[in-house]
C-alpha cells in the first residue's frame, strides 16, 4: 500500500548549511500527505493493508479488466503504452468511479443511512459498463464480504447484508468494512486505488511480458494518479460518476469472445 508522505529529510550541503527541504508533488492534496487531519490507528492500518494485499482471497489475480485483449489488439505493447492506458483506466474510466462508490458506501456506513448504503450497493452493482467487469467486481465484492466477516466481522458488514441482498460491488464492500473498523477514508480510499493499480500492472507484466522493474517503474510513474484521482474521488457526489475511457471498456467487452485467454476479464 503507498501511503504519501510528507517532505523529505533535510539535506545537507555543507557542514554548516541546509538545503532546502524537498517539496512534495503539487498534485497531492493536504489531507493525503501523511493524513494529518485524521491518523490511522495502528490496528486499523493492519487491517486495511490486509484486505488489499495481494494475499487476500477475493481472486483479484485472474482478472486484467480488458488488459488482456488491449495487448492482443496491439494497444499495449511496452512499459509506456501500459502506463498511458492505465492512467486513463485509473483517472476517467473505472478507478475514479470505484473510488466515488467506495466514499460513498464508507459514509453511508458511518452514518447508519440504511436509504443510502442500498442506494449506493445498487447503483456500483448496476454501473459495470460489461458482462466481464460485473463479474470481476461482483465475484470479488461478495469474496471480500465473506472472507472479511470470517475473520473481521463488523456490525457495518452485516447491515450492508441486511439492505441490499444484491451483489456486492468490490469498492463497496471495502469501504463498509473500512468504516466499520476505524478505518478513514482518506487512507481507504489511497489503499484501495493502489491495490488496484497494483493488479493491472501486475497483468500487464504477465501479458506483455514485462520485466519486474518495468512494472514497478509504472507504478512509480502512475503515483500522482493514484493521489489525485482519490482526493476528486473524495470530493465527488454520485452525479459526478461517469466515464471516459471507451477504449478500456470496448476492450473488456471484446475479451468476452476472445479466443485465447488466461483471464475472467
Amino acid at each position: 500500500m503507498a501511503m504519501i508522505m510528507g517532505g523529505k529529510p533535510l539535506i545537507r550541503s555543507s557542514p554548516r548549511k541546509r538545503g532546502p527541504r524537498a517539496k512534495p508533488s503539487e498534485e497531492l492534496d493536504s489531507r493525503l500527505r501523511g493524513n494529518e487531519r485524521e491518523d490511522i490507528a495502528p490496528a486499523a492500518l493492519y487491517r486495511l493493508m490486509a484486505w488489499l494485499s495481494p494475499a487476500y482471497p477475493v481472486g483479484a489475480f485472474s482478472y486484467s479488466s480488458g488488459i488482456e485483449w488491449a495487448i492482443e489488439a496491439g494497444d499495449i505493447t511496452d512499459a509506456a503504452t501500459l502506463q498511458s492506458w492505465l492512467g486513463v483506466m485509473l483517472a476517467e474510466g473505472g478507478g475514479f468511479c470505484d473510488a466515488v462508490f467506495l466514499a460513498h458506501a464508507h459514509r453511508a456506513a458511518a452514518a447508519d443511512d440504511d436509504a443510502a448504503l442500498r442506494g449506493v450497493a445498487e447503483l456500483a452493482a448496476a454501473f459495470a459498463p460489461t458482462r466481464e467487469r460485473h463479474l470481476e467486481t461482483t465475484a470479488q465484492g461478495n469474496a471480500f464480504v465473506e472472507a472479511t466477516c470470517a475473520a473481521w466481522p463488523c456490525a457495518s458488514i452485516d447491515r450492508l447484508k441486511t439492505v441490499w441482498d444484491g451483489p456486492v460491488a468490490y469498492p463497496v464492500a471495502v469501504g463498509v468494512a473500512a468504516s466499520g473498523h476505524g478505518v478513514a477514508l482518506e487512507p481507504a480510499l489511497l489503499g484501495y486505488l493502489q491495490a488496484v493499480l497494483a493488479n493491472w500492472v501486475s497483468s500487464g507484466v504477465r501479458l506483455i511480458p514485462l520485466g519486474q522493474s518495468d512494472g514497478l517503474r509504472v507504478m512509480a510513474a502512475l503515483e500522482p494518479q493514484v493521489a489525485a484521482t482519490a482526493q476528486r474521488a473524495f470530493a465527488a457526489s454520485l452525479d459526478d460518476l461517469g466515464s471516459a475511457a471507451f477504449r478500456a471498456d470496448l476492450a473488456s467487452a471484446r475479451h468476452e469472445t476472445q479466443y485465447t485467454r488466461l483471464f475472467r476479464s
